[in-house]
């Protein structure tokens, strides 16, 4: 009997991300935290086109595999298109911002940040190993707050393009980072109340913009029906359809006269 084949071969692997050497990629970084210094003094004085050309330049120095610095410079764009009021903009640089921190750290272990408030870590080392640990765990838990912080902005930033943007799916997307932001606790008071406020306005808008949009679908369909049944002398008013209501379905009906 033939051996079974292992079908894991078979599946598409990830390719290694090839990394700088610890020296090229501390010069790398610092190249890029200098441009963004300078952008971010391009934004402080308004200047927010020229502050996005300093951005992608700090982009272009960073790693492509430091997801986390790729965040905030995305975010940071995201800043700079809100102020330009470029609302679609601002949401894919908003987007490309969240995606880099699901990267770094998925959205599901993030629901659960808080969790283990209280929770006993055992060291296994002893002396300076012991030391070393708890320095591990105290960089960790740094991180862990800063990519929830750099999420919350990303957040915010795409909720407000996506509301200001308009329309039915952008909306619903704002309605969506709205939603999970107001289940972050540690989002600062300011925020909150402009993500409760925003909670409340946005149903209306939703539906006032679903309505309209099928309505004009609606009204592209008719006009297509109408283009079909013109060369036989009908249109789309020769046809009603009446619910009946003892099955609660619709029959069509045809009407000659109109």
């Amino acid at each position: 009997m033939a051996p079974k084949r292992d079908a894991s071969h078979d599946l598409e692997q990830p390719a290694p991300i090839s990394k700088f050497e610890p020296e090229e990629e501390a010069a790398l970084l610092d190249e890029s935290n200098e441009q963004k210094a300078q952008a971010n003094k391009l934004f402080g004085s308004s200047r927010y086109s020229e502050a996005i050309g300093e951005y992608d330049k700090a982009l272009s120095s960073c790693p492509n595999y430091l997801e986390y610095e790729i965040a905030v410079l995305r975010s940071n764009i995201a800043a700079c298109h809100l102020k330009l009021e470029d609302w679609k903009a601002a949401t894919d640089a908003a987007s490309a911002s969240l995606d880099a921190l699901d990267r770094l750290q998925p959205e599901k272990s993030v629901e659960k940040l808080g969790d283990g408030d209280g929770e006993v870590v055992e060291i296994a080392g002893e002396g300076d190993e012991a030391e070393k640990e708890l320095e591990t765990l105290k960089i960790n838990d740094e991180r862990k707050t800063d990519i929830q912080r750099i999420r919350a902005k990303a957040l915010m930033r795409r909720a407000k393009a996506r509301s200001e943007q308009g329309g039915w799916s952008n909306l619903q997307g704002a309605e969506e980072d709205y939603k999970e932001l107001a289940k972050m606790p540690t989002l600062p008071m300011q925020d909150t109340k402009i993500v409760k406020t925003a909670l409340a306005a946005l149903p209306p808008r939703i539906s006032a913009a679903k309505e309209k949009e099928m309505g004009d679908m609606m009204g592209k369909l008719k006009e297509l029906g109408n283009g079909i049944l013109r060369p036989f002398g009908l249109s789309t008013d020769n046809f009603n359809m009446v619910k009946d209501e003892a099955t609660g379905g619709y029959n069509m009906n045809f009407n000659q006269g109109k």
